[in-house]
């Protein structure tokens, strides 16, 4: 059953959410309606207030007035305050100002401005989930797992997501640096230009005859029907039925739940393909394939790495438990948690974590992942000239093949035109699985 919304993803944050009234994103349940929200009101009602606590908290505000160095109005502090009581919750409740709420509805589109990067935090400090292709993030060599410990030359240390973010935004064209330790080395600058972020979801192509590559950037609201026109195509371009497809979801940090699910049921016939589990009864959201199989049944293996997140483990898990393709890759990044935009007065809205996702067998993706079931490490390619061999059939005088046909002796190899698969150690290795598997049952 597919759950049919208008649907949207927060650029350059992890925690990819649902507009409320509009969308659902990566992992979003639904915000919670009149009735669900007025038996939650209900229940907190019948716990008094903490008066103390709410003393303290106006005799605060009193003294930061009186004492601050500098004035401070109190919309800004009552702001402040809410910014904290969300930010202490974890890594992915926010508090989102009038700005922010208006570009997460405008990154429907998957056109933004900024650098390209998918960004967490851990230990305190921000880290890059991933870079989104072909953008600013991607063509500086910036890669999943980068920390950012500075931003033109100011530490990140001890801020939020949400404010180093909005430092990596800024006016198209203007440079901004940041520094980054990568495995625990040394820091080092990376300069760029911030950029409008047009991103494309879905890329797909022939590696070789009957082997299909499907690579998925980010879930947008298109996402699913876009891959559904990707193996369309390639179906076409084969000319018949294919002998493996490959599903690339390396350094995709999620996006929007209904693209997710959708993606998945392109692979599937039958099965759960997701569920969410939270304290309010409309954040326990279950979604089933249909029978329908746009792939074919062609055999599949699931490309990941530490920056598939999110959406991407939602596909990646239910194919996993579904038997339907092998992983390939190293672990996913484990977040599994569910954040809903509730819009707020004043074109304000909160992001709050309301519940989380699990796989049709019932595993919590969060803090954990999900585990390949083939473990390939990055790696580079290299390929070695062969030497001056000859053959028997450039031998004089050598015998004929009995059987017939023509002889085969030794030709100088054409510079053959480049291939993904090429310079690319786990596609290759995916493809080498799939033609095994060919091979094996007689394909």
């Amino acid at each position: 059953m597919l759950f049919s919304s208008r649907l949207t993803s927060l650029a350059l944050t992890i925690a990819v959410v649902i507009g409320a009234s509009q969308a659902f994103a990566a992992g979003a349940a639904p915000t919670a309606t009149p009735a669900a929200s007025a038996s939650a009101t209900a229940a907190n009602a019948k716990a008094p207030l903490p008066l103390d606590e709410l003393r303290t908290f106006a005799e605060v505000m009193d003294r930061i007035k009186a004492a601050y160095v500098e004035p401070v109005d109190d919309k800004t502090l009552l702001e402040n305050a809410i910014k904290g009581m969300l930010s202490n919750l974890d890594p992915h409740s926010a508090y989102l100002g009038p700005e922010d709420f208006q570009e997460l509805q405008e990154s429907t589109s998957g056109e933004f401005g900024g650098l390209g990067i998918e960004v967490g935090v851990e230990d305190g400090f921000i880290k890059v989930v991933s870079p989104i292709d072909d953008t600013p993030a991607s063509k500086a060599g910036i890669e999943a797992g980068d920390l950012i410990v500075k931003i033109n030359g100011a530490p990140t240390q001890g801020q939020t997501m949400q404010e180093a973010v909005d430092k990596m935004r800024g006016k198209i064209g203007e440079k901004i640096t940041l520094t980054l330790v990568r495995d625990g080395g040394n820091p080092f600058d990376v300069t760029l230009a911030r950029a409008t972020i047009q991103v494309k979801s879905v890329k797909a192509q022939m590696l070789e005859p009957g082997y299909g590559y499907i690579r998925i950037t980010q879930f947008q609201v298109k996402t699913g029907e876009e891959v559904g026109k990707a193996l369309a195509k390639l179906r076409k371009d084969n000319g018949k039925k294919m002998n493996g497809l490959i599903l690339d979801l390396r350094n995709n940090p999620g996006g929007v739940l209904q693209a997710a699910v959708e993606v998945a049921d392109h692979f599937l016939t039958k099965g759960l393909i997701v569920y969410t589990k939270g304290r309010i009864a409309n954040s326990e959201l279950r979604f089933s394939a249909d029978p329908a199989d746009a792939s074919e049944g062609a055999p599949l293996v699931v490309l990941i790495n530490g920056g598939s997140a999110s959406a991407s483990e939602i596909v990646a898990g239910a194919l996993q438990d579904q038997k339907r393709g092998i992983l390939m890759g190293t672990d996913t990044f484990g977040k599994g948690s569910v954040q809903t935009v509730l819009p707020l007065a004043n074109d304000r809205a909160l992001k709050l974590t309301t519940a989380l996702y699990f796989t049709p067998n019932g595993r919590s993706i969060q803090a954990q992942g999900i585990n390949p079931d083939i473990e390939v490490k990055r790696a580079k390619v290299t390929t070695e000239a062969d030497g001056e061999n000859y053959k028997e059939a450039d031998l004089l005088g050598h015998l004929g093949n009995g059987n017939g046909g023509a002889d085969r002796p030794t030709t100088k190899a054409k510079a053959a035109k480049a291939r993904p698969q090429d310079d690319d150690y786990q596609l290759n290795q995916a493809l080498s699985l799939l033609k095994g598997l060919s091979v094996t049952r007689g394909n």
